[in-house]
């Protein structure tokens, strides 16, 4: 309400001014005039001004109750805007109201429900309580009656059984893992030592270690130029095109192609080559000279894999196979060429099964393809032996060869003996000297967990991991463990060792006991 009159005081306060301002020029004007005009025109000026004035307070109170009338219908209907909202909010409550009686009623027959129960359950606990009472009445009573008869308290003779079962079991056990093992050397390690030896002397692959850089050998050092190109083009051109950075620096003669992915640093190097012998260098021409060494490579690796079949003597591949065998080429595993390294497992496996009457082309075949899965492990999410098996699926292998490739890493259980012999081929051929790279790091930290596994058995004195970590020699507390205890605990570190560490080939665990008597003459 005061917003609406404060208008109309204004309008009020305007015509006022404006009056006077009329009032005082027209006072003016009879002033000057009085000489000639007289009494009369200042009193016609004075009638004059009392109407304007009458005039504005007319038309402002006029004004005022229109704005009056127009304030009571503004606030008439924000009242009945209001009086509709709280009749629909006293609606909702009313709804929100019975909702809850509803959910309270539904709540008290649940609690209802669920004391009885809680009733019921309380019974039968207390049923419990009481049949319990009554065993132990009776287990008391039978513990009575032993002692009476045995003479001994219950705790000694527990103690005593307790005592008699490990002394039992301890030597029971390490005379039964004495008996295996002598069994298990007697007819199994010679004919193993001589088939392995045999196997390893008959079959001698090269290996080359792959880096991460390729260099390639320039005419003079004026090609750097050249290569370069104008504000760096034809460089950029190259490393767009390839994805390989190309390193020109103060190496006379050459230039160093770096980049992780063997396949585009081949590419590169081919494409290279190719521009320096030709020497047209130019975006245009660099980028023709790509798509031919591709094409190039792309043959290349058809031909590594049939030259891979041929040589072990693997048939009747699948032509998409036989270019993923291809490109096992360009792809390493601890500085191993994975191509290298599949061929002499083949070969492996052949020999194996052949000195022992197996399949030698089933052993050859999952020999050949157990880390196809490397080929594009890359490209695909998933373990090389999970990309290997869907692969050797999909192109319908047979379940034998399948199920060698996924067993060889120990994922499943081998499900035949030409399973077995590509694991252990695969060990063969990574365990070599000189096979595989081993950072000193991982070389380190391999002997120090050895020697923390053994430490962590009561009893043990000292461990020393020794011959690069082929075996671990285990000092023991005489007094604490006894020879037949020596034995079980040598089984238990080696248990141990399996299960928690990956390295390959095996390793050896002693345990040395020594008792000694010192005795000085006088």
């Amino acid at each position: 309400m005061g917003e609406l009159l404060l208008p109309l005081l204004i309008s009020i306060v305007l015509t006022l001014v404006v009056a006077s301002i009329v009032f005082f020029i027209v006072y003016k004007n009879i002033e000057k005039s009085k000489e000639k005009k007289g009494q009369s025109l200042v009193k016609n000026a004075t009638e004059k001004a009392d109407r304007i004035i009458e005039e504005a307070k007319k038309d402002a109170e006029n004004e005022r109750k229109e704005r009056i009338l127009t304030a009571k219908e503004e606030i008439q209907a924000e009242k009945a805007e209001l009086n509709k909202e709280i009749k629909e909010r006293r609606a909702e409550v009313q709804r929100q109201e019975k909702r809850l009686v509803q959910k309270e009623e539904v709540l008290d027959k649940k609690v209802e429900s669920l004391e009885q129960k809680e009733q019921k359950l309380q019974d039968k606990l207390t049923e419990l309580d009481k049949q319990k009472e009554e065993l132990d009445k009776f287990v008391d009573k039978q513990n009575a009656e032993l002692v009476r008869i045995s003479g001994l308290t219950v705790d000694e003779a527990k103690e005593y059984l307790l005592k008699n079962v490990r002394e039992t079991l301890s030597h029971e056990l390490a005379v039964e893992i004495k008996n295996a093992e002598n069994k298990a050397k007697d007819e199994a390690e010679k004919k193993a030592k001589n088939l392995i030896t045999f196997a390893i002397q008959k079959c001698a692959a090269d290996h080359t270690q792959e880096t991460t850089v390729s260099v390639v050998p320039l005419p003079s050092d004026d090609m750097k130029g050249r290569i370069i190109g104008r504000e760096g083009r034809n460089i950029k051109a190259l490393e767009t095109l390839t994805g390989i950075d190309l390193i020109i620096d103060d190496t006379p003669e050459a230039v160093i192609l770096s980049g992780f992915d063997p396949i585009r640093r081949e590419v590169a190097r081919i494409a290279l080559e190719k521009l320096v012998v030709d020497g047209r260098i130019h975006p245009a021409r660099i980028e023709e000279v790509v798509e031919k060494a591709k094409d190039e490579l792309e043959q290349i690796i058809k031909e590594e894999g049939e030259r891979a079949s041929m040589e072990t003597g693997v048939i009747g591949l699948h032509p998409d196979i036989i270019k993923l065998i291809g490109k096992l080429k360009y792809r390493t595993s601890y500085g191993q060429n994975v191509l290298n390294h599949s061929i002499e497992v083949s070969e492996l496996c052949g020999i194996i099964a052949e000195e022992l009457g197996l399949d030698v082309n089933l052993a050859k075949r999952a020999g050949l393809l157990h880390d196809i899965g490397k080929s594009i492990d890359h490209e695909i999410e998933g373990t090389h032996v999970e990309i290997g098996v869907d692969i050797l699926k999909r192109y319908k292998e047979s379940e034998q060869v399948i199920n060698a490739v996924h067993a060889h890493h120990g994922d499943v259980e081998p499900e035949s003996l030409e399973a077995v012999i590509v694991m252990a081929a695969d060990a063969i051929s990574a365990s070599r000297p000189g096979a595989r790279r081993e950072t000193l790091e991982t070389y380190i930290k391999r002997l120090e967990k050895l020697e923390e596994i053994a430490d962590s058995f009561n009893g043990v004195e000292k461990s020393y991991a020794i011959q690069a970590g082929r075996e671990v020699r285990i000092m023991v507390k005489p007094e604490s463990i006894s020879d037949d205890q020596m034995t079980v605990m040598a089984r238990d570190i080696a248990k141990r060792i399996e299960d928690e560490m990956e390295y390959p080939g095996q390793i050896k665990v002693t345990c040395v006991r020594e008792n000694r008597a010192i005795e000085y003459a006088k």
